[in-house]
């Protein structure tokens, strides 16, 4: 896994939007969206895992993305698209679901299982939070797909990005 302090890899993925009247795949670019402020990654493997289904509608139900629409939430799993279409849907999840298809964006943050229960390339549940100078500012991962964030350090670190002053060149 990533750990804090470092840049994060930028990515270009395929997923579904945010808006759940557009059901249209879009692509997201990491970096584009780090120019509205900061990001948070929430990988996860497969859609309508019950862990994951778990995992998906905390983080959907959290009141304070809400009241922040500087911060974009990228759920991101190797699904396809168009499952993720139906998961958002089902769950009426109001965050982009992205494809890593391949799982070489989950690889790149360090967070792949090569093979889980007879699955190739799976993520592994972890999340991420990149700052607006594309640093990650708080990264946890397990192993163990039952096991959920603590979203209240997620928060605090989401605080702490807030509260620095920006950096001057």
């Amino acid at each position: 896994m990533l750990q804090p302090g470092v840049t994060a890899p930028d990515f270009t993925l395929p997923g579904t939007s945010a808006d759940e009247s557009d059901e249209q795949v879009s692509q997201y670019r990491l970096a584009d969206s780090l120019d509205a402020g900061p990001v948070l990654l929430n990988f996860y493997l497969f859609d309508f895992h019950p862990a994951c289904t778990e995992n998906m509608c905390d983080l959907h139900d959290l009141a304070w993305f809400d009241l922040d629409d500087s911060v974009t939430v990228f759920g991101i799993s190797t699904d396809r698209s168009f499952s993720h279409q139906a998961f958002a849907d089902e769950e009426q999840l109001s965050v982009a679901l992205l494809s890593d298809s391949d799982g070489s964006v989950a690889e790149s943050y360090d967070v792949l299982f090569e093979e889980f229960q007879s699955h190739k390339r799976i993520a592994k549940r972890s999340v991420f939070l990149v700052d607006t100078d594309g640093t990650i500012r708080y990264a946890w991962a397990t192993d163990d797909p039952s096991e959920q964030p603590n979203w209240q350090d997620v928060k605090e670190a989401l605080d702490s990005i807030r509260e620095r002053p920006p950096t001057t060149e």
